[in-house]
């Protein structure tokens, strides 16, 4: 059910600027504006908060992490999808893209089983009306694995899937151009030992070199056809990233240099970066600083990736440090993925828009969701 609110006394997020007034939201849209606008009985007093669209993510990993919230320990995923939602919800987020990778880098059969687990359980909760944000999939296509292709075929027909991003995370280049670090990451996940780790390095790459080109063709073939919107994944260098743009994909995601990510600006590629890398002011793989491109004009959206929590903070820092101004940083969270995506229908307050819409205090250093609206009803 859609109820009819009022906000008053609010600072509204409206397209290039900020202005105080008031908004209604009935029968799920956006119904008036009213810049300036005094009290009105029976409305919701925000006390100066900001109200702004509803965010859009395009890529997370967290339902994972729900799924399997220890070594070894596994969730039931129906339980984990909604401990995922409400904690999606709850950041004020209310369009998510959840990431599936598809192909995976150890070839474990019980980890693709949980992965189409998981993608019926969101499809299960959907259709019972469980889900409180609107879930979309973002297929992450790694493309050096021999097992890419049977389970990207599968997920590519789910009416949910939207995002394809092409990945190859073969250690010496890309998010792992330094070996010694895809070293650490892996060891400090896997405890595998150095001899067992350069047996790991080893056929990693052997099966990129077997797997990546025929798989790449492929993936894009089917992502064409289907009308995705694609990606390319740490990119690194130019050249990198003139691949991408020449095989019409869309955006760079978490380029890993100012370099990639100037010749994204150069190439019309929409610039993705982490909210975890904004909030901690650094990369965890030792690549380039997302507040740094911010400074330089280079980013274009942000991504929670692992922390849905993050994605409300690194808006509000995207403007008091890097760079942008207020109105600026709320698109690369609200409009701009929203328009990445095709989703004309929200993503903005204006009149006749979806009310995706969030009641956030940003005059804290981390920024509080007080609340969140999805098509006008209630839900954190």
């Amino acid at each position: 059910m859609s109820y009819e609110v009022v906000f008053t006394n609010a600072r509204i997020a409206l397209p290039g600027r900020v202005v105080p007034g008031n908004l209604v939201i009935r029968g799920g849209r956006i119904a008036e504006l009213e810049p300036g606008g005094g009290p009105v009985w029976g409305s919701l007093d925000c006390g100066g908060d900001l109200v702004m669209p509803g965010m859009v993510e395009i890529h997370t990993d967290n339902l994972e992490k729900h799924v399997v919230p220890r070594p070894g320990v596994a969730w039931p995923i129906g339980s984990a999808v909604l401990a995922h939602d409400a904690q999606v919800a709850a950041s004020g987020i209310t369009t998510v893209c959840d990431a599936v990778t598809v192909g995976d880098i150890w070839n474990d059969p019980s980890r693709t089983g949980m992965l189409r687990d998981m993608v019926r359980a969101l499809d299960e909760a959907s259709a019972a009306r469980s889900l409180r944000a609107e879930h979309l999939l973002h297929l992450r296509a790694e493309l050096s694995h021999g097992n890419l292709l049977d389970g990207f075929e599968q997920l590519s027909t789910n009416p949910r899937a939207r995002v394809v991003t092409l990945m190859d995370h073969t250690p010496g280049q890309r998010q792992f151009a330094d070996e010694a670090v895809y070293r650490r990451y892996y060891q400090g996940k896997t405890r595998l030992g150095d001899r067992e780790m350069d047996e790991l390095l080893e056929r990693h790459r052997q099966s990129q070199r077997r797997h990546a080109a025929p798989n790449r063709a492929r993936v894009l073939e089917i992502a064409r056809a289907r009308g995705f919107v694609m990606g390319s994944h740490d990119d690194a260098s130019a050249a990198h990233v003139d691949e991408a743009a020449g095989s019409g994909l869309a955006f760079s995601e978490f380029p890993t240099t100012e370099e990639a990510a100037r010749r994204a600006r150069e190439t019309g590629l929409g610039i993705l970066v982490g909210a975890p890398n904004v909030v901690r002011g650094s990369s965890h793989s030792g690549n380039v600083s997302a507040l740094g491109l911010a400074r330089l004009g280079l980013v274009d959206l942000l991504s929670s990736d692992y922390v849905p929590a993050s994605l409300v903070h690194g808006m509000a820092r995207l403007h008091r440090e890097g760079g942008m101004d207020l109105p600026s940083a709320i698109a690369c969270v609200t409009s701009n993925p929203a328009d990445l995506l095709g989703l004309g229908d929200r993503g903005r307050i204006e009149v006749g828009k979806r009310a995706d819409v969030i009641r956030v205090d940003d005059r804290t250093e981390i920024p509080v969701v007080r609340a969140t609206w999805r098509a006008g009803e209630r839900v954190a």
